[in-house]
């Protein structure tokens, strides 16, 4: 798994493309699309996925902090707009603090996306579709031990529960599993991919979509595929035999 550039954003998939060899993850447009993260959203509300929206920044782009922050409201989270694994990523409690968050992310990117606070518990549900049949994984419950599930929570053992699955009722579990599989047709996913929510009062709220998620034994898809009951090597088995 080549996680952010060039791996995750189309570069590696078109390069692929070009010189015929097979891959087991999206295309270079899939790619591209899901790692800019407001490209994707925008995408994805014109087929009716619930989630809240964002502003985006550019870089020598002027902008009106108050403004945002207006919209957004306090706290928000402001975060490069194409990077993985919560990089430049700040949670502004205070107007004072929001444009060193904005400059933090710019470290990370030319484009930088301001989205309201979601209160609830994140999940995640990943997905695998090939000839051989379709798998919704079951749901992980992820509860950081800091503020939010940072760089630092998601790879620092001890700083995070991931509880699969899920605790929570079994039609919420079914609605997030369909929600899933339903971002996967609707972008055209090829491979494993991983589909993160936020669970609010009103409902599954999608946050993003991991197309080259991590496959270490910590990691989520991993972990969902244990409960499931299929072995890694199964699992990698039928995307690599679909490939065929």
């Amino acid at each position: 798994a080549i996680h952010g550039n060039p791996g995750e954003n189309g570069l590696l998939q078109g390069y692929f493309d070009m010189v015929g060899i097979p891959y087991t993850s999206c295309d270079a447009f899939v790619s591209a699309l899901t790692f800019n993260k407001q490209a994707c959203k925008l995408y994805l509300n014109e087929y009716g996925i619930p989630m809240t929206g964002g502003l985006l920044i550019r870089k020598g782009q002027k902008y009106d902090a108050e403004n945002i922050v207006k919209q957004t409201g306090l706290p928000c989270f402001v975060k490069p707009n194409a990077s993985g694994s919560s990089f430049g990523v700040t949670k502004v409690k205070e107007m004072a603090g929001f444009e060193n968050a904005v400059e933090q992310a710019f470290a990370e990117g030319h484009e930088v996306l301001v989205e309201s606070f979601m209160k609830g518990t994140e999940v995640a549900c990943g997905v695998i579709k090939t000839k051989q049949g379709d798998i919704v994984m079951p749901v992980t419950e992820v509860v950081p031990k800091k503020e939010f599930f940072d760089y630092e929570a998601k790879y620092t053992e001890g700083l995070s529960d991931e509880i699969t699955p899920a605790r929570m009722p079994e039609e919420l579990t079914k609605r997030i599993q369909e929600l899933s599989s339903e971002i996967y047709d609707i972008l055209g996913c090829k491979g494993i991919v991983r589909v993160d929510f936020i669970v609010t009062e009103a409902g599954p709220q999608f946050l993003e979509i991991n197309t080259v998620p991590g496959m270490t034994p910590e990691s989520i898809i991993p972990r969902q595929a244990a409960v499931y009951g299929i072995s890694q090597t199964d699992l990698y088995s039928m995307v690599i035999e679909d490939l065929f």
